[in-house]
């Protein structure tokens, strides 16, 4: 089966450096490969810096990548129209880490939900208004909150809303990039309750982007792991994931406060 949404072989260079002279080039990503399937929850999951944002990216058609290709329903993105790439960038939303960046502090949150439904769909400003209600509702705001501005809602509040934005275009893949990692523990929970619901009820596809094991351990259907600038492995969960032994998961593993005294993050 053809899947959704997919990287191959992707390989993407930066330069660091080189204001007054040619900078250090480096090699982030060296062929990742990396298939998100139709209803499929996939975490990918490594150390900071190691390119898991930049795939990202370049998945949700941001970034354009030196070598390899990005698949959407089989088709190559680089080579769609601009109607066809509104079209796919209509189907494959995102929700960022920075909450306080992601939206303008001078639109209310109507105004931030209904932005995505106004581009695509071309209707006025106060009927995407209206039809930002529902959706405050659905993330568990409440539909008078379309009236408020950014200041007025907490973190985890403002992440509900960047969540009803990417929701309002009805798109069929979600990608999470670190989108709890600025968030207490508790609101972190909340939010990853509050996804787990809506992907039952919507039955959307989701890439949880995070170096957090246990932020995607009980969301995600499958767990890769990003190193070295590739997909190293890939499990059916975190705990498969933990048992390879390699060196990377058992930093990552170290990283991360036991569950209770004397016991593991992971067993």
């Amino acid at each position: 089966m053809t899947a959704l949404l997919s990287a191959v072989d992707v390989q993407r260079f930066y330069r660091r450096g080189g204001i007054f002279r040619r900078g250090e080039r480096l090699h982030v990503l060296k062929g990742a490969t990396l298939e998100i399937g139709r209803g499929k929850a996939v975490g990918l999951v490594g150390r900071s810096g190691c390119g898991k944002s930049t795939l990202g990216r370049i998945l949700l058609g941001l970034e354009r990548p030196d070598w390899g290709s990005v698949f959407f329903k089989g088709k190559d993105i680089s080579a769609k129209d601009g109607g066809e790439f509104a079209k796919f960038r209509k189907s494959v939303q995102v929700v960022f880490q920075n909450v306080q960046g992601s939206v303008n502090p001078r639109m209310t949150a109507g105004e931030i939900i209904g932005e995505p439904l106004r581009n695509f769909f071309g209707i006025s400003k106060r009927e995407a208004v209206e039809r930002s209600r529902p959706l405050l509702e659905q993330v568990g705001l409440k539909g008078s909150d379309a009236d408020k501005f950014p200041p007025h809602f907490s973190g985890g509040e403002l992440q509900r809303v960047c969540i009803a934005r990417a929701l309002a275009p009805e798109p069929e893949v979600i990608v999470f990039d670190e989108a709890v990692s600025s968030l207490d523990m508790v609101v972190q929970a909340r939010v990853l309750e509050l996804v787990q619901k809506i992907r039952d009820e919507r039955g959307l596809a989701f890439l949880f982007i995070s170096h957090d094991l246990r932020v995607v351990a009980g969301l995600c259907d499958e767990v890769a792991l990003m190193d070295g600038g590739v997909i190293a492995a890939r499990e059916r969960s975190v705990a498969t994931l933990a048992k390879t032994g390699g060196a990377t998961i058992a930093r990552m593993l170290e990283s991360l406060p036991p569950a209770g005294p004397g016991e593991r993050a992971f067993r």
